[in-house]
């Protein structure tokens, strides 16, 4: 077969299976299970998966709720990003756990292209591979699965994430971030009767807090520094011998960064050295690299999309300026990525985070967008198969 007759038996086997990942799709949904808590969902993958005939890894890489599925063997080995943590703080009383940023989505297109891919496989070489990483919204699980090297052996990486809107981006950038915790400590002391005694430590954290806003107006335009304080002391009439404060520091550049993280811890240290507090400094997550968007998959992906349906004019192919991070940054730094913001064509234009845009990340407007994200994942994957040569020019 060609590679359009390989592409036109995808988008067959495609329409032919949409029930089976809508399905996928919903029932994550349903599991709404938070970062590293993934329980639930990384079985019901894994038991997916095994149904396929893929090998499944469940716990992978020392992470119990991380997943590596394979099929078929040797080059190239084509991977699909898959995510399935969800966010709290929603319903009625803001008790509730919901996917406001569509990793169900993420998980069903994901398992979608593969199972796509898997019923095709006697058509081409190399290997299908499902990746789930847990804690997109916390931690980063893809920043410890890097670590451990599981993309060490992988050719190119494919993710399509939902939004808001009716535009499809395919000009993807991110901050870069470390996630900074100052612990200072100092002297309780009885603050009216002998403050002379004491050693503030929240005072500690709020002269960081101002050596940092004196920062600002040397730090570049992408540069975002911004914390809270966590611990602060027990009573009025107490000083406050311990204090506890943390940062989110982010840039375009990770170089830049790094730089820039040095700074604020200088600010910290200045604190401590002023007030006599001791300090200790810790990352309290994982520190997230700027994506990078591989210029040769993009234009695949491009392609791609208008086959998969997606219109010419509801697709921004433009470099955007960077509004968030995420720990794909890490794993665009190891291997050639390719990530799409995918729209859901909500007539709302609510976006990802958003209680209203909850309903959109399944239903008929996320089975719409589903069904083009598995074609086009798979439509880029039959790509790299079909010709390996492009695998050279990633």
């Amino acid at each position: 077969m060609n590679i359009e007759q390989l592409k036109e038996l995808a988008r067959r086997i495609a329409d032919e299976n949409a029930a089976d990942f809508q399905n996928v799709n919903q029932t994550i949904y349903d599991f709404a299970e938070l970062g590293n808590q993934e329980y639930k969902s990384t079985a019901f993958l894994a038991e997916k998966l095994k149904e396929l005939g893929f090998s499944v890894q469940l716990p992978y890489a020392g992470i119990d709720t991380a997943i590596r599925a394979e099929y078929g063997r040797g080059k190239p080995k084509i991977a699909f990003m898959a995510e399935y943590d969800a966010l709290p703080g929603y319903g009625p009383d803001k008790n509730q756990n919901g996917h406001a940023c569509g990793h169900n989505f993420i998980a069903a297109n994901c398992y979608g292209a593969c199972a796509v891919l898997a019923k095709m496989k006697e058509h081409f070489d190399g290997t299908i591979v499902f990746i789930g990483a847990p804690a997109e919204e916390t931690t980063g699980g893809k920043v410890d699965l890097v670590k451990a090297g599981a993309f060490d052996d992988i050719d190119a990486v494919i993710q399509i994430h939902i939004k808001g809107g009716e535009i499809t981006e395919l000009g993807n950038t991110t901050l870069a971030i470390d996630s900074v915790e100052f612990s200072f400590e100092g002297v309780a002391a009885h603050a009216a009767a002998f403050p002379e005694r004491g050693v503030n430590a929240l005072d500690a954290a709020y002269l960081t807090f101002n050596g940092i806003n004196a920062l600002r107006q040397h730090v570049t335009p992408d540069a975002r520094i911004h914390g809270i304080i966590t611990e602060g002391g027990v009573a009025a009439n107490i000083t406050p011998n311990h204090a506890v404060a943390q940062f989110y520091v982010r840039a375009a550049d990770r170089e830049y960064l790094n730089t820039l993280t040095q700074k604020v811890i200088n600010c910290a240290k200045g604190a401590e050295l002023m007030t006599g507090a001791k300090l200790t400094v810790r990352y309290f997550e994982n520190s997230f690299d700027n994506f990078l968007q591989n210029p040769v998959l993009k234009d695949l992906m491009e392609q791609n999309l208008y086959l998969a349906g997606e219109s010419r004019e509801n697709v921004d192919t433009r470099p955007l300026p960077p509004n968030g991070s995420s720990d794909i940054g890490n794993v665009s730094h190891v291997v050639p990525t390719v990530y799409v913001s995918m729209a859901a064509h909500n007539p709302d234009n609510s976006d990802c985070h958003e209680e209203a845009f909850l309903p959109y990340c399944t239903g008929s407007y996320g089975f719409a967008a589903l069904d083009k994200a598995v074609k086009a994942q798979a439509f880029t994957a039959l790509d790299l198969f079909a010709d390996p040569q492009i695998i050279e020019k990633l």
